[in-house]
C-alpha cells in the first residue's frame, strides 16, 4: 500500500502572507512582524515552494495576488482564525495583536520600558512589541499604521497632534571639574550620525562661531557619558538624561542650545482607549522623572489640541 506523505503548512508562513497582503508591502510587513524584509521574502518563497504555486503576480505593479494566491489567502485567514480561537480557549487574550511602541534611541531608556512593564502587569492580556529607532523613522511608521504609540523628539513641533507634549532642555555636560581652552576648538563627544543630537550639537557650535574637534563618536548614550566622564570632551544631553557620572555645566562658555520638543503620538484606530491609557502611563513616568530633577518650574508648551496634557519644562 502506498503511503501519501502528510504536508503541514506552518502558521507563521500564513501570517507572513496575510501581513504582506494587508499592508501591501514586504517592507511594511517586516516592520509589523518585527523581522527583516529578507526574512519575509524567504517565508513567502518557502510557502510557495511548499504549495507549488506562485502567490503573487510578478508582472503586475505592487503587491498583486494571482488567482491561486487569492484563494490561498482566503483559506489562510480561515485557518488562522480557527488556530487563534483554539489558543484563546486555553490562553485568553493570546490572539490579541501586540501594541507596537516606538521609543527614540536611548531616550529615557530605563524609565519607559519600566512604565510599559508596569502597564502590562495591570493588563496581563496585552502583548507588546517595543522598537527603538530615530524619531523621524518612528513618526513615519506611525503615519503608515505600523506603530500604535510613539515617543518622538524633534527640533520643532510636529504636524501631528500629540496627546502629550513638552520641551526637553538640552545642557552641556563635562567630567568633574573639566575645563576647555577658550581659544582652542571645543573637544566634542557626540553620537554618530544621523542622530538628532549630533545635528543639534554641531549646529549649535557652528552657529555660535565655535570651532570644534570631534574626539569621540559614540553609538549609544552610555558610551557618550563614559567618554565625557573620562575627560575626553564635552557633550549635549537632555537635562533629565544626565547621570551622576558627569556634571551639568550650567555656565559653560559655549552657545546655549535650543530645547527639543518631545511628544507622545497615537495611531488612529478603533482601540484608542487602550493606547491612550498607555500613553498617559508613559507621560506620567516622564513627568515624575522631570519632577525629580533640579530646579523645576512649570512652563508648558502652547497647546496643539485642547485635550493635550503637558509635562513641566525643566531648566
Amino acid at each position: 500500500m502506498t503511503t501519501i506523505p502528510t504536508i503541514n503548512i506552518p502558521t507563521e508562513l500564513l501570517r507572513t502572507l496575510i501581513a504582506v497582503v494587508d499592508l501591501r508591502s514586504f517592507t511594511k510587513a517586516a516592520h509589523a512582524l518585527g523581522v527583516t524584509q529578507p526574512a519575509v521574502s524567504a517565508q513567502v518563497k518557502r510557502l510557495q515552494l511548499l504549495l507549488g504555486l506562485e502567490l503573487f503576480d510578478k508582472s503586475a505593479p505592487g503587491v498583486t495576488l494571482t488567482p491561486h494566491g487569492e484563494l490561498i489567502v482566503n483559506y489562510a485567514r480561515r485557518m488562522l482564525a480557527v488556530n487563534d480561537q483554539i489558543l484563546n480557549l486555553v490562553m485568553p487574550g493570546f490572539s490579541n495583536p501586540p501594541l507596537r511602541v516606538g521609543i527614540p534611541g536611548d531616550f529615557a531608556g530605563s524609565i519607559l520600558p519600566r512604565a510599559i512593564a508596569g502597564f502590562q502587569a495591570r493588563m496581563p492580556h496585552l502583548r507588546f512589541l517595543l522598537r527603538g529607532d530615530t524619531s523621524e523613522s518612528l513618526l513615519r511608521d506611525l503615519r503608515q499604521g505600523q506603530l500604535d504609540v510613539v515617543v518622538a523628539l524633534s527640533i520643532s513641533e510636529s504636524d501631528l497632534d500629540a496627546r502629550h507634549s513638552w520641551r526637553e532642555p538640552l545642557v552641556w555636560i563635562r567630567g568633574e571639574g573639566a575645563v576647555i581652552d577658550p581659544g582652542a576648538p571645543v573637544p566634542l563627544v557626540t553620537l554618530r550620525q544621523p542622530s538628532m543630537l549630533h545635528r543639534i550639537t554641531t549646529s549649535a557650535l557652528s552657529q555660535g562661531g565655535r570651532d570644534y574637534d570631534i574626539v569621540f563618536t559614540a553609538t549609544a548614550a552610555v558610551g557618550l557619558v563614559a567618554a565625557v566622564s573620562a575627560g575626553l570632551g564635552v557633550a549635549l544631553l537632555p537635562r533629565h538624561e544626565v547621570p551622576n557620572e558627569v556634571e551639568i555645566w550650567n555656565d559653560a562658555p559655549l552657545p546655549k542650545p535650543l530645547d527639543l520638543y518631545c511628544g507622545i503620538y497615537l495611531r488612529d484606530g478603533s482601540d484608542r482607549e487602550t493606547i491612550e491609557q498607555l500613553a498617559d502611563t508613559m507621560a506620567e513616568a516622564l513627568r515624575l522623572r522631570a519632577a525629580g530633577g533640579p530646579s523645576t518650574r512649570p512652563e508648558p508648551v502652547a497647546p496643539a489640541v485642547a485635550a493635550t496634557h503637558r509635562i513641566p519644562r525643566v531648566r
